[in-house]
């Protein structure tokens, strides 16, 4: 319930009667047409500009659309668009038969996360297949997916981003029955499912928002135009929204988390920020439920407010993913440095990354142009999501290479080591786990021909900064869709194989030495050795210790081993195993010898 006093926002059903609400604030008339059964419903004007009825007559199933003053339009809050954006609303009954109340979703430390988009993960581009793949998962050792935007967006090929209908999961997907139905799989299989979710922007085909309400403010400008009306008149429209939303995804269809993307994006100067307000409900789902849920986002401020509690007058978000350890990882492994990554030095970034978190912590950016970032001391390592690749740094690349296609086996098997053995929480790209050659390229489906040639213009704009030749593939073209949809024959071949091998072993490592307490923050020294292109990373205490030397060179590099106590090798990533060379023992005469681009762990 929110401060206007709304209980529920569109249509929903409840002991075989319907309740109706939608904002439009400054309408003269609004009424639900519901078109099967050709019959108006009028609609009574209420507080704050709310309008409510009660019928009997609109039932699951049924289509409907909203009539502001005459105008027709789908609805803000529809939970279906089975004809697409511009489609009439169909009536949804969100009631599951769910098996999962015994399931609780494992601690934010103990998370390893698998990033994927449901259009591209399997072929059949929906719920169902990738319910079919949760073995797979399941046998590599993953305990929480996290799955690229869902809400309904123009066509059937999209990241998600453009998302116009936030309460509507996308009907080539399967719908709302199908996603309940792959969190209940998922839970069964004590997968937890983190959900990304936009609450910076809308799409800009089918976006009707503006028919109904001030949802937009001209007072900021963002990338996708009108900024969100979080802090103008009329703003309790749009919080209202947000927050409905929100209850919707953790208590309608149980999802245990959620990703917003580019909070940074969220203008707000509030005297209670929109994030305040998601903490506190979400505070209050969690102790009615008495299960966790976990909110994390994407920010690009290194601001640690999005952190820190709220009695800190903070936003108290429970982690963000950290692009820095992403793009120091990449130089260190060879990545040009241009457009953003020539910020980054490579290997001492990344030293400072494992330590600091932030590389940017109040130094001077040279991209940026000014001073940026805060400390993020005492923020504990959990809090800080890292990867080696995701659907950002693969999409956005002009033809939108995987590390397969950019580094040598070998290197990939040293930049999942670095992801695995830090003291934060690590995430995986869909197929990254074997490999994966197959493209993310960036697609869509619009009707639109103008809003069609500004995004294939906008996406040529876009790598002039990287100086890059040739053009990008058409994102509009089905094609580009087509060759991003992963191939699971992949699965089935010898060097393939042995990368997945190569990823659950390291997977199983990662939780057992969490498991020992160890990879924590607090516990980790790293020792830069940057004539020889290499890191150590010293974990652990006197009671037990673990020690990571990685080499990024391209040469065979050479380390003095003189620490006390028995020492055994808990993995090679250049082992004969994995389809590399090494199979001899590790220290040789008071040394130790890495092969070019691998990685050594040891452990007392």
């Amino acid at each position: 319930m929110f401060e206007t006093g709304v209980k529920s926002i569109g249509v929903s059903l409840k002991n075989g009667s319907a309740d109706i609400c939608v904002w439009a604030p400054k309408a003269s008339t609004v009424t639900c047409r519901v078109e099967e059964l050709d019959i108006d419903i009028p609609l009574t004007a209420g507080r704050y500009g709310y309008w409510h009825a009660g019928s009997d007559a609109l039932q699951e199933g049924h289509s409907y659309r909203f009539h502001i003053d005459g105008e027709a339009y789908p609805d803000p809050a529809s939970l279906a668009q089975p004809d697409g954006v511009h489609g009439a609303s169909k009536v949804v009954d969100l009631k599951y038969p769910w098996r999962d109340e015994h399931y609780h979703p494992p601690a934010l430390d103990d998370l390893i996360i698998y990033e994927l988009h449901v259009g591209t993960f399997t072929a059949s581009h929906d719920f169902a297949g990738l319910v079919e793949r949760i073995p797979h998962l399941l046998a590599l050792g993953i305990n929480a997916i996290e799955i690229m935007p869902v809400g309904q967006f123009p066509g059937e090929r999209n990241w998600g981003y453009d998302g116009v209908f936030l309460f509507a999961v996308q009907h080539s997907y399967g719908g709302a029955k199908a996603f309940q139905q792959l969190v209940d799989a998922c839970h069964a299989a004590g997968i937890a499912v983190i959900l990304d979710v936009v609450y910076n922007h809308f799409g800009p085909e089918g976006n009707y928002l503006p028919n109904f309400g001030p949802y937009f403010t001209e007072k900021y400008s963002t990338p996708w135009g009108k900024a969100i009306n979080y802090d103008d008149a009329f703003n309790h429209g749009i919080r209202d929204f947000v927050l409905a939303n929100i209850r919707m995804w953790f208590e309608d269809f149980h999802v245990d988390g959620l990703r917003l993307d580019a909070v940074h994006a969220i203008k707000d100067f509030s005297p209670k920020h929109m994030l305040q307000e998601v903490r506190q409900l979400t505070d209050s789902i969690i102790a009615e439920r008495n299960k966790p849920h976990y909110l994390i986002v994407e920010c690009d401020l290194n601001d640690r407010r999005y952190l820190d509690p709220l009695q800190d007058h903070a936003f108290a978000m429970d982690a963000q993913w950290i692009d820095e350890f992403h793009h120091a990882l990449r130089v260190a492994a060879g990545e040009e440095r241009k457009g953003y990554y020539k910020d980054f030095e490579g290997l001492k970034d990344l030293a400072k990354a494992y330590e600091k978190a932030y590389v940017f912590d109040g130094n001077y950016s040279t991209h940026r142009e000014k001073f940026f970032g805060t400390s993020a001391a005492g923020l504990t390592g959990e809090r800080f999501i890292v990867f080696s690749q995701n659907h950002d740094q693969v999409g956005n690349r002009m033809l939108g290479e995987r590390s397969a296609v950019l580094y040598s086996e070998s290197m990939q098997r040293l930049m999942a080591m670095a992801v695995m053995l830090s003291p934060y929480t690590p995430m995986l790209f869909m197929g990254e786990e074997w490999g994966s050659k197959t493209p993310f390229q960036y697609f869509v489906s619009h009707s639109d021909e103008e809003l069609i040639k500004a995004v294939q213009e906008g996406r040529k704009a876009e790598f002039a900064d990287f100086h890059t030749e040739g053009t990008p593939p058409d994102p509009q073209a089905i094609a580009t869709f087509e060759a991003s949809v992963l191939d699971w024959n992949d699965t089935t071949i010898d060097g393939h194989q042995r990368m997945l091998s190569y990823y659950t072993a390291l997977i199983k490592l990662r939780r057992e030495q969490r498991a020992l307490g160890l990879l924590s923050r607090e516990q980790l020294h790293v020792e830069l050795h940057k004539e020889k292109g290499s890191l150590i990373l010293n974990i652990g205490s006197e009671d037990q210790q673990l020690v990571a030397i990685l080499n990024f060179s391209n040469d065979r590099q050479s380390f003095t081993w003189n620490k006390k106590g028995n020492w055994t090798t808990l993995l090679d990533s250049d082992h004969q195993e994995w389809g590399g060379k090494n199979h001899t023992p590790s220290i040789i005469d008071g040394t130790i010898h890495l092969a070019p681009a691998s990685g050594l762990l040891l452990s007392t």
